[in-house]
């Protein structure tokens, strides 16, 4: 994105519930048509986040601006926003129709101009046809499409997403984050979901927050939350990592140089000045395994295997080395059964040394 103008800026926003503070001095801005994901473990303070969007909650300290208005005064119903629950909160005793039209209908739209948007929003969400079925005669997906229908029929500038997917089996959970994306860009406005799912978030968002007791720790596109994490505790929540604990020797030449127990002193790229103590951290997609020791400018370890679990795409190494537990993933490239990589194998892990991470917080 061309750096759009933001419809959401929260700026210094904190939320205590008694002596906890749920939301802890938060500031983002999030753009007119950004896919937007608050992203953190369980209790993070990303669903107090959104239901202060929503108007459900309301800030101890700090401001809320949607579409550049202050929103401290303005009820739920009256902001530019429409919220979908992790339960989907549909009708039982209303049809598909009847509950994607609900909204429309206590605000005193005509009955034709709900028939037309209802169409429109069922066909957004590929439910033509069923307008005359009843909750009970639809699948877990296509209740959650009732839902998502019946918040965009009212045309919100903002659609809040509650873990809407949470309650869906694994395929089809996959399906559905390909089609939030694809509609959240045909209809164009700005999707901010909260989920603790790593995968969901890194697959569907432009954008993710990561929320850690309460507090915003980083703010970034997928990829380069992924690779260019700013702490050790983003590092570990976002996919898998092998941390170690490092010590600064010295500098040269653009290289920090780092001791770390176990191993040789390593030299790493790192742009800026690192002292004491550090994390040093590598993905296990970036670890190569062999027999053999690395070549001349990687950094290797040396290890054996103690554990092996296999994914079908690909297998996990655990490698018991001098630095401690190192994680390897290797792809079941061949169409086997039997595994390239046994219990007690003695092998060497290597790396590029510009694929380590130095994180200083």
């Amino acid at each position: 994105m061309d750096n759009p103008k933001p419809i959401i800026s929260i700026r210094n926003v904190t939320k205590r519930f008694g002596s906890v503070v749920a939301v802890d001095d938060a500031c983002l801005d999030i753009a007119e048509g950004e896919f937007f994901a608050l992203l953190g473990p369980s209790g993070c303070g990303k669903t107090t986040l959104l239901r202060m969007l929503a108007g459900f909650e309301h800030p101890s300290e700090g401001d809320i601006l949607i579409g550049g208005q202050d929103m401290s005064d303005v009820d739920p119903n009256k902001r530019p926003v429409n919220m979908v629950f992790q339960s989907y909160a549909v009708f039982p005793h209303m049809s598909v129709a009847r509950n994607v039209g609900y909204g429309l209908r206590v605000t005193g739209v005509p009955a034709a101009e709900i028939k037309e948007r209802v169409g429109e929003a069922l066909a957004l969400v590929k439910l033509a046809g069923y307008e005359e079925r009843m909750p009970t005669q639809l699948s877990g997906g296509q209740r959650q499409r009732v839902a998502l229908a019946r918040a965009l029929v009212k045309r919100p500038k903002v659609l809040l997403l509650d873990e809407p997917l949470s309650a869906l089996d694994a395929k089809l959970r996959e399906a559905m984050q390909l089609e939030l994306v694809r509609l959240q860009q045909s209809v164009g406005i700005t999707f901010v979901i909260v989920t603790h799912d790593q995968d969901e978030a890194l697959s569907m968002a432009d954008r993710i927050a990561v929320m850690d007791s309460g507090q915003v720790r980083q703010v970034a596109p997928p990829a380069e939350l992924y690779e260019f994490p700013n702490s050790r505790f983003v590092a570990d929540f976002i996919g898998k990592m092998n941390l170690f604990a490092g010590r600064v020797a010295g500098a040269a030449d653009g290289r920090v140089l780092i001791e770390i127990q176990g191993m040789d002193r390593i030299a790493v790229p790192y742009g800026d000045q690192a002292r004491g103590e550090i994390g040093v951290a590598v993905r296990p997609e970036k670890i190569r395994l062999a027999p053999t020791p690395p070549t001349d400018g990687e950094i290797g370890l040396r290890g054996r295997v103690r554990e092996v679990a296999y994914y079908g795409d690909e297998s996990h190494v655990f490698l018991e080395t001098a630095a401690g537990v190192i994680t390897a993933n290797r792809p079941n490239a061949a169409r086997t059964t039997t595994p390239a990589v046994a219990l007690g194998d003695e092998l060497w892990a290597s790396w590029e040394p510009a694929d380590t991470l130095v994180l200083t917080e």
